[in-house]
């Protein structure tokens, strides 16, 4: 009986497994017809445009077919009189091959008899000699155009050799570099740029390159924002309006709140100029010069969270926990803003993420919610669900893996030192263009994290077989429900956050590492310890 329990109990759990990978099978059948879906209605919505731009074009079609059949009609009268043309050409041509094989036979026939005429030797290498040098014109002739030039090479293992061997030449293959995007609404940015010369390639600029900010007319208009509820910031605040409007002349602009909180201390600070709704903040960045954070890290992300688009430069004062993003010190704000005001600064162009919400109900991908812009990371996580998050990852529609875990954390290289190092990614310098693909909490243990170009969009879906939805949050905020069928597309945005630099960037981050997370500090190895000589 209890063999027959055994077998009984083998075959229970081989129908499980069968139900199991059938079970499998249909949601990863429906997540294909979910797709298919998908491409059916971008490929439907195409060709509807296809066909409205064909619709658009008929008053031009009488045009076209009058044109094509006077063209034949013209081609035609050309053939025929060109045909007369080419037969005399070749006839002519096979009289001149006649001719120079009778001169052979004679030169032929003449070097046998001892006969030779030097001076006709002569002319014919000079002839020889000229037609090499024209031929090799005609061949790098066209290096002045740059693109599709040819370098002719000089053999010199064959000086030794005979004539024949010297004029063997060796060609560099020429080619043709061009930028790709995918498609016209492609989101994909260029920063750096590289150029070839006669097949060499090489990087004319870098993105990580040092990048200084010299003022063409001196700055007008500065935007103070603080950090709340803090009274050395409020005080702080104080001291830099009044020095700023009195000593450089500047307008000074500030938030709502801060402007109640001066004008309740003194009224002398009605020259202070704020906004009234959201809808002037959108057309803030072309009123102020230059933007000033008095706060921590939060208070630059909160700076760059106010600007869609443009970012004017930021200069960032740390009166905050944390210092990775603020280099200067607040004991010392007038000698900071007079270099910064005079110029020129070195600035650091931190990179920020586009985000965008895709419903599964959409049409398109290019049907989406309100984007998203972060300096740090977006981050898709369980939330409150006890399952594990089941994550389906493309990189420009190649798929790179499933995430099963706690969450996925895309960063940005400024937001590297946050969120992403404390799930085990990687300090990166904020001036390297890319995207952090760092998993959080991964089931596997060789998932590891990478760090992905800047140019590639990154799309996270929700399967449909996922136990629970996802939540993404931005920069810590703003947490949006990810349902099954939903997908996050994230790319590089194409602005920028200019941060100023007290040295430069290499100098800044090496130093906000080195005090903000006392990277690598322990005691030096006693000297007085056994050496090699000892051994």
């Amino acid at each position: 009986m209890d063999e027959h329990l055994i077998e009984f109990s083998e075959a229970l759990r081989t129908v499980a497994k069968a139900l199991r990978r059938a079970a499998e099978g249909k949601a990863s059948a429906q997540a294909e017809a979910a797709e298919w879906k998908r491409r059916y209605e971008l490929e439907r919505t195409r060709n509807i445009q296809m066909e409205r731009k064909v619709s658009g074009n008929n008053n031009c079609e009488m045009v076209q077919h009058w044109w094509i059949r006077s063209s034949l009609d013209n081609a035609m009268d050309m053939l025929r009189i060109m045909l007369p043309c080419l037969f005399f050409w070749e006839v002519g041509k096979e009289q001149n091959k006649r001719i120079a094989e009778a001169r052979m036979a004679e030169q032929f026939s003449a070097e046998k008899n001892g006969d030779i005429d030097c001076e006709r030797v002569k002319n014919s290498d000079n002839q020889s000699m000229l037609q090499n040098e024209s031929n090799e014109y005609s061949e790098t002739g066209c290096m002045k155009h740059g693109i599709w030039s040819h370098e002719v090479l000089r053999d010199r293992e064959s000086d030794s050799n005979s004539n024949a061997d010297r004029n063997k030449i060796m060609r560099k293959a020429s080619f043709k570099l061009s930028w790709w995007c995918n498609g016209e609404n492609g989101d994909q940015h260029k920063h750096d740029i590289v150029s070839f010369e006669r097949g060499n390639i090489t990087t004319a600029e870098r993105s990580s390159k040092q990048i200084s900010l010299k003022w063409e007319s001196d700055p007008q208009t500065v935007l103070i924002l603080t950090k709340p509820n803090s009274v050395s910031v409020r005080i702080l605040c104080v001291q830099m309006v009044r020095w700023l409007r009195e000593r450089k002349k500047l307008n000074v602009y500030v938030e709502p709140r801060v402007k109640v909180e001066l004008v309740a201390e003194s009224s002398n600070f009605s020259y202070v100029q704020t906004w009234k709704d959201d809808s002037e903040i959108s057309h803030l960045h072309m009123k102020v010069d230059l933007v000033i954070t008095l706060g921590g890290d939060g208070t630059v992300l909160w700076a760059a969270s106010m600007f869609k688009g443009p970012v004017p430069p930021i200069v960032p004062f740390s009166l905050g926990s944390l210092g990775f993003m603020t280099p200067f010190h607040s004991e010392h704000f007038k000698d900071c803003l007079d270099s910064v005001l005079r110029g020129p600064i070195s600035i650091t162009l931190r990179h920020r993420l586009l985000c965008r919400v895709v419903r599964d109900a959409a049409k398109n991908e290019y049907e989406t919610e309100e984007p998203f812009l972060v300096l740090n990371e977006v981050t898709i996580d369980r939330g409150i669900s006890s399952y594990l998050t089941n994550l389906e990852c493309y990189c420009d529609n190649s798929f790179v893996t499933c995430v099963q875990g706690d969450g996925l954390i895309l960063s940005t290289t400024s937001g590297s030192t946050a969120y992403s190092l404390a799930a085990g990614g990687s300090m990166v310098h904020p001036q390297v263009p890319g995207i952090l693909f760092t998993p959080i909490c991964p089931h596997s243990l060789s998932f590891r994290p990478l760090i992905l170009p800047e140019h590639v969009t990154v799309r996270i879906m929700v399967p449909f077989n996922s136990r629970s939805p996802a939540w993404a949050s931005f920069d810590g905020k703003d947490r949006k429900l990810l349902a099954a069928g939903d997908a996050l597309l994230c790319s590089m945005a194409p602005w920028p956050v200019p941060t100023a630099c007290q040295v430069d960037s290499t100098n800044d981050f090496l130093r906000s590492i080195h005090d903000g997370l006392h990277w690598n500090l322990r005691k030096t190895q006693s000297f007085d310890g056994p050496r090699d000589r000892d051994l």
